[in-house]
């Protein structure tokens, strides 16, 4: 068995004494793990860094197997972004979490083509994390927990959406919260997609769907919690306001 393809480098550990086993973010085959031969080794340890866009060959005697990966440099973003605390804290987020969340071996290819263009946003940090907070939304949706904010779950009207409902995760209107309001979530424009977003407003809406990752995501996963990296990637983009 073998297939060839372009990924994206999630995660990297150590295997034996000088290979290591990664975790790819490819188009066709969705999150896949290998193991690269000589992967500790200097000429392979520097390609072999998250964000990194690789070409990559797998091979093994059976589809089951875990199996082998030669991969190719493509593409660094680690080296571009090591000097921009809040870049480099974003991608460390996005890797983290699609190495966490995604199933194995299950294509997402919309999602796949979403996260190479918000990779390659890096370092514009006047856009990024506008495109960070999208990208979230899109993640949820794909795992299956989407957001519906089209329409308050209460009157059925558009106007005056102000909240997010945790349990059904649909739009509420300020009338249609009434006495439950502050049992419910946030739901700044951004989430709505409308206009640009201040630093502020970007925060609000990752406590939002922060908690969606938090109380359901992470639940249909079993115990293991959420990444670290996403609660220092809010943090850093908190010390920015």
């Amino acid at each position: 068995m073998d297939w060839r393809g372009t990924g994206i480098l999630l995660s990297v550990r150590r295997h034996g004494e000088s290979s290591a086993i990664i975790d790819v973010f490819t188009e066709d085959k969705g999150r896949h793990a290998g193991v690269v031969r000589g992967g500790t080794s200097r000429k392979i340890a520097p390609i072999l860094q998250p964000g990194a866009q690789l070409d990559v060959a797998w091979r093994a005697r059976l589809e089951e197997h875990i199996g082998s990966f030669t991969v190719e440099p493509v593409r660094s973003r680690a080296a571009l972004v090591m000097d921009d605390r809040l870049a480099l804290a974003g991608l460390n987020t996005v890797t983290a979490l699609l190495a966490y969340a995604l199933p194995e071996r299950e294509a997402h290819a919309p999602l796949y083509r979403r996260t190479e263009k918000l990779l390659d946003l890096l370092g514009q940090n006047d856009v990024w994390p506008l495109a960070y907070v999208q990208w979230e939304v899109a993640l949820l949706e794909e795992l299956g927990f989407g957001l519906d904010l089209s329409v308050c779950a209460v009157t059925g009207g558009s106007d005056d959406l102000r909240y997010v409902s945790p349990k059904s995760g649909r739009a509420v209107s300020g009338g249609g919260a009434g006495e439950w309001a502050d049992r419910l979530l946030p739901l700044p424009p951004v989430l709505r997609g409308e206009g640009d977003a201040s630093n502020t407003e970007i925060v609000q809406a990752l406590s939002t769907t922060g908690y969606f990752f938090e109380a359901h995501v992470a639940r249909s996963l079993g115990t293991r919690p959420l990444p670290e990296a996403r609660a220092r990637f809010v943090d850093a983009l908190t010390r920015t306001l």
